[in-house]
């Protein structure tokens, strides 16, 4: 059989087995492999290694559209020098992302403009490289999310789906108040995850202030104990890191 019919059907099994990059550079690995003598054994693994190669630059980028960042922030953007002293040295922990494996949350708690949303996403996106699942949303929009499926009777699959998660993501708690549903849908959707998986949330309010926005001090109480056990609290009062 001629090389061009070899060719033809073995891009033909790549196409039926979805191999697509296999497919697309056969030619131009064979080529290589001619040029530098290479063996079967070193020809079948960079053949291969392309294919691995685009797959898991496809499946990162399609978890970071998933996690619906508002927009890319890397930690080779982050000015570390201008941050918070206690976030300048809580930082490299948090970027070893263990805290994900153990199941500990994150609290960013300071003053607008410090860098909090900044170094949520940035984490965020490192984790979806590292092939974490990640979700991040801002509280307000969550609470309304959370009233619509509870509406349409679909809270409890979104819930199943939530507590998947290795990393969620709550960002501005304490911008907007809420009403008791909401501060109820909250708690409950946040509780589901405590001691089990990682949520970041950044705040612009101290914890004794949490009430003005659940507006229930016995429901602030036990919220702020379970998101503060086994937490990594990091103080985000300072100059602002926009400016």
């Amino acid at each position: 059989m001629a090389l061009e019919s070899y060719l033809s059907q073995a891009k033909n099994y790549a196409s039926e087995l979805k191999l697509n990059a296999i497919k697309a550079d056969l030619d131009e690995t064979i080529m290589d492999a001619e040029k530098n003598n290479l063996s079967y054994a070193e020809f079948l693994c960079r053949l291969l290694q392309k294919e691995y190669d685009i797959r898991h630059y496809n499946l990162t980028q399609s978890r970071i559209k998933n996690a619906c960042f508002p927009y890319k922030k890397y930690f080779e953007d982050l000015d570390i020098s201008a941050l918070p002293d206690d976030a300048q040295n809580k930082l490299k922990h948090l970027s070893s992302l263990k805290f994900i494996d153990e199941g500990q949350n994150v609290i960013l708690s300071g003053n607008p403009g410090t860098g909090k949303t900044h170094i949520a996403i940035s984490l965020g996106i490192k984790a979806c490289l590292e092939g974490y699942k990640v979700f991040f949303t801002t509280v307000p929009l969550f609470i309304t999310q959370l009233k619509e499926l509870k509406s349409s009777r679909s809270l409890r699959a979104f819930q199943n789906k939530l507590a998947k998660y290795d990393l969620v993501i709550l960002d501005e708690f304490g911008y907007i108040s809420s009403d008791k549903e909401g501060a109820e849908l909250l708690f409950t959707n946040i509780s589901i995850r405590t001691g089990l998986k990682s949520t970041i949330i950044t705040t612009n309010l101290s914890f004794d202030r949490w009430n003005e926005i659940l507006g229930d001090p016995i429901m602030t109480a036990a919220l702020t104990d379970r998101l503060t056990h086994k937490s990594f609290i990091i103080n985000m009062n300072g100059s602002s890191y926009r400016l």
